[in-house]
């Protein structure tokens, strides 16, 4: 475990790629720069949604998560290409590294974004110069644009990075938070969704000032402790640590997809529910971890949104264990309206190395009937080598490159 200093006065920099996917198809690609970019998934299909697009796209309205055919109403120039997610985590380790050459209290927090404390870096160069050399040294080695936020925490560092792209360097002082950070509407702020802003703005919090003013226990009234949480933030008050192995904590794994159509076909519900299952038990083995809830998520044709899950008395990992509570979960609580969206997650997630297997009797008849399977795999694994049946099957699912910059399986490649 890395040793986290909690330091006075210290100086925070929040990294933010600027368009990564879109930069980064551009650095490989020079010839798309200059033009409107999209990074889209599947135009065939319903998920063919903007996952991000250059500056000059942007400049004629096509936005992030904006169906493909309104993004090329908008702009009928537009290049449109799919994710490569192996060249952006690629792309991603490199930049890491950078950052690490600088302080080893580097904390990725996505494949595009992470925090650095350079504190102890303040005796040898001052913070700006710092950030000037680093954008600098990202933009010249590997041709992508950030942006950086200066402050005393991460959530300023956080808000700073927003405030000036592309190639932005913004510094965040506490005493500056009225004339800068408080005069913001409160939706603008880090840490406040739609569905929270809503509750702010039916008790007269407007702006992060209004926030940041507010009467600690109707915030709590409100939003419970993230209310004193938030009205913290506002005030410019965070002692989270740049913690190097933050990316190491996780409670609950999980894979979510799109249906290509609203469907109430149970035979590719199914199907679909295998292949999420099959994603969940491939992640947690990764993680070599094992969990004792499962979550269904069930999206429907009108966007209603249930989730249900239950807790179990033993912890399971394998796809077949996953897929049986996912399906009895299912079968109680689908009404049976078409479905758009399914998503598994096992919750109450921990390394196995941390848990004591606890078995009952059925637990331990079950492991017994599998111990000389296993044996008999070790056998042939040491005499064939690892993922023997991988291998004859023609699986590559274990190389499959993530789907999503949300997928945290990859965030210490850069220290690989």
């Amino acid at each position: 475990m890395t040793d986290i200093k909690q330091k006075k006065g210290r100086v925070i920099f929040h990294i933010d790629m600027n368009c990564f996917y879109a930069s980064v198809e551009m650095a490989y690609d020079p010839e798309l720069k200059g033009k409107p970019l999209a990074i889209a998934g599947n135009p065939e299909e319903r998920r063919g949604i903007i996952v991000t697009s250059s500056y000059e796209a942007r400049a004629k309205g096509v936005k992030t998560t904006m169906p493909l055919w309104q993004a090329k109403r908008l702009c009928p120039e537009l290049i449109v290409m799919r994710p490569n997610f192996e060249r952006y985590r690629i792309a991603s380790a490199e930049m890491f590294k950078i950052l690490a050459d600088i302080t080893p209290y580097v904390q990725p927090v996505s494949i595009d974004e992470g925090y650095m404390d350079v504190t102890d870096n303040q005796e040898q160069q001052n913070a700006l110069d710092i950030a000037t050399n680093l954008q600098q040294k990202i933009l010249n080695e590997l041709d992508l644009p950030c942006s950086i936020g200066i402050a005393p925490n991460k959530f300023l560092a956080k808000m700073a990075s927003d405030m000036e792209k592309p190639l932005g360097i913004t510094v965040l002082r506490k005493r500056e938070l009225p004339q800068t950070l408080w005069l913001l509407p409160v939706e603008e702020m880090y840490g406040v969704g739609e569905k929270t802003a809503a509750k702010l703005h039916a008790i007269e919090v407007k702006t992060i000032g209004d926030l940041a003013e507010k009467d600690v226990y109707q915030l709590k009234q409100v939003l419970g402790i993230n209310g004193e949480r938030l009205k913290n933030r506002a005030n410019g008050d965070d002692d989270r640590p740049v913690d190097p192995d933050a990316i190491y904590d996780f409670k609950s794994i999980g894979s979510s997809q799109t249906l290509p159509h609203d469907t109430v076909d149970e035979t590719e519900i199914r199907n679909l529910l295998h292949q999420l299952a099959d994603n969940v038990e491939r992640r947690v083995k990764r993680k070599d971890a094992i969990g004792r809830s499962v979550q269904l998520m069930i999206r429907y044709h009108d966007w209603k949104t249930v989730t249900r899950s239950r807790k179990l008395q033993t912890y399971i990992e394998s796809k077949s264990d996953i897929l049986h509570i996912a399906n009895e979960l299912l079968q109680q609580h689908w009404n049976l309206e078409p479905i758009r969206l399914l998503g598994i997650t096992l919750q109450d997630v921990e390394e196995k190395q941390n848990v004591g297997q606890q078995l009952d009797l059925f637990t331990y008849e079950k492991f017994a009937r599998k111990e000389k399977l296993y044996s008999t795999i070790d056998a042939l694994s040491d005499k064939y080598g690892k993922d023997t049946f991988k291998t004859f099957n023609g699986n590559k699912r274990d190389q499959e490159q993530p789907r999503t910059s949300f997928q945290k399986d990859f965030l210490d490649d850069y220290k690989k």
